[in-house]
């Protein structure tokens, strides 16, 4: 049985193929499954890398491995794998499927307004100065 955070068996054949390649040559890799299951625990627990417990690996290693995957897009692969098996088995409903907007925060300089107290945009202000003028 899988602790919290941590995959289980099933889950863990459906895309161990994806995070943990055959290696012909060099340095054994550290447990991909062990890795995966520390990504897990820092992205659910929201603590800090150096915070990841021992029993993981080390941290620097954990963190390396989850850069890898985020470059290579193997955490795209694997949520493509999921969603299309799921979609197969019918355990998705496609009209679910949004973001709200009540969730997603927006700041202020996503509308251009700026920071709060930040530099002002110069050219807005050569604008106004014209107009005075």
């Amino acid at each position: 049985m899988a602790r919290r955070y941590e995959l289980p068996d099933a889950a863990w054949e459906l895309i161990a193929d994806l995070v943990s390649p055959e290696q012909q040559m060099g340095r054994p890799r550290s447990d991909d499954r062990l890795m995966l299951n520390g990504i897990f625990w820092i992205l659910c627990s929201g603590a800090a890398w150096r915070d990841l417990p021992e029993r993981f690996g080390p941290w620097l290693t954990v963190y390396q491995r989850f850069r890898g995957w985020r470059n290579d897009d193997t955490f795209d692969q694997i949520l493509e794998r999921l969603h299309i098996r799921l979609n197969r088995e019918c355990l998705i409903d496609l009209d679910t499927w949004m973001i709200d907007s009540t969730a997603v925060r927006a700041t202020r300089a996503s509308s251009g307004a700026g920071k709060k107290g930040g530099q002002k945009n110069r050219q807005t202000m050569h604008w106004v100065a014209a107009e005075v003028a």
